[in-house]
């Protein structure tokens, strides 16, 4: 396991011990390669692995115990998933003979994260554990990053079995579109030439994606004079001292940025995921855009579009830097 982390070059692993997981803290506490930084609570390790990962642009790695060390762990799992954060957390699990039959600090980790994790894994066999992990830190990386949770029983990690090297560790089903729909794309420039009261939306995906997301923003914005408006995630992928900045949007934004998209005729919507505190985050809001055209750079298929369905839907960005 500790050689996988190394391999996908892991540095600094967030984590608090407990008894399903001392196998392999005997193992950290005997090498020198990865850092452990031992926490007071779970749910700390998974907000500074948060952190970790918006600074650094690396894959924050947790280690966490079984029973109430994963379930202390769904807030900031689910927070990393709201924000599009990648992380992997490995949680200890009890011996897989044991699992289903109540036993001591045993939870269905698998069951209770699913809905907060991009991903999860419950590894059964030794031989599949490297694998697992290379593949969870593919799936955690690209496409719209997020947590991924990989539970390990104890006596798999007790076990001793075969190693495999990073290669190919696409997962079989997910296949993350990082390539624009053309025909799409040219129905957006056309709504956007035709437009009379166009605004840009924009969200943290532009931050997640790296300076040179934010470059191409400032070059568009630049380019076609449009105002524009972001998140509270996305504030700082386009400088609040530009002429075409309009504030931050939702309820703790400006009046000009809140009546700008309301009145708005066609909204460019980038890297944004809907949510109650903005305007057109929810379907029942009176304040909601009720004459705008969506261009959205998410599929239809994605959480960024439960509340609003774009007209023109060009791709999900690669949040990956």
């Amino acid at each position: 396991m500790l050689q996988a982390l190394a391999d996908q070059g892991v540095d600094h692993i967030f984590g608090y011990p407990g008894g399903a997981v001392l196998p392999i803290y005997d193992e950290l506490f005997q090498q020198d390669r990865l850092q452990h930084i031992l926490v007071r609570h779970e749910q700390g390790a998974l907000h500074a692995a948060e952190g970790y990962a918006r600074s650094t642009g690396k894959v924050g790695v947790v280690l966490v115990t079984s029973g109430p060390g994963a379930t202390n762990a769904v807030t900031g799992l689910t927070d990393a998933l709201m924000d599009s954060i990648p992380l992997v957390c490995i949680t200890g699990q009890v011996p897989t003979h044991l699992i289903g039959n109540d036993a001591f600090q045993e939870s269905d980790t698998v069951g209770i994260t699913r809905p907060c994790t991009k991903h999860n894994y419950l590894v059964r066999d030794v031989n599949d554990l490297a694998k697992v992990l290379h593949e969870a830190f593919y799936v955690a990386r690209s496409g719209r990053p997020g947590p991924v949770v990989v539970d390990i029983p104890k006596d798999v990690q007790i076990a001793t079995g075969n190693y495999t090297e990073v290669s190919n560790t696409q997962h079989k089903s997910y296949r993350p579109a990082t390539v624009g729909d053309e025909d799409a794309i040219a129905e957006a420039i056309e709504l956007m030439a035709n437009a009379k009261r166009p605004i840009f939306y924009t969200g943290g995906g532009i931050i997640n994606a790296g300076p040179v997301a934010s470059e191409r923003l400032r070059e568009l914005v630049r380019m076609t004079g449009f105002p524009i408006t972001s998140t509270l995630m996305g504030l700082g992928a386009y400088p609040a001292s530009g002429k075409q900045w309009l504030g931050m949007l939702g309820m703790h934004g400006t009046y000009e940025a809140n009546h700008a998209m309301h009145d708005c005729d066609v909204m460019i919507v980038l890297a944004r995921v809907s949510t109650t505190a903005s305007p057109g985050g929810s379907t029942r809001s009176r304040r909601a855009p009720r004459r705008s055209t969506s261009i959205s750079t998410a599929r239809p298929s994605t959480r960024t579009s439960k509340s609003i369905s774009p007209l023109s839907a060009i791709a999900p960005m690669c949040l990956s830097r």
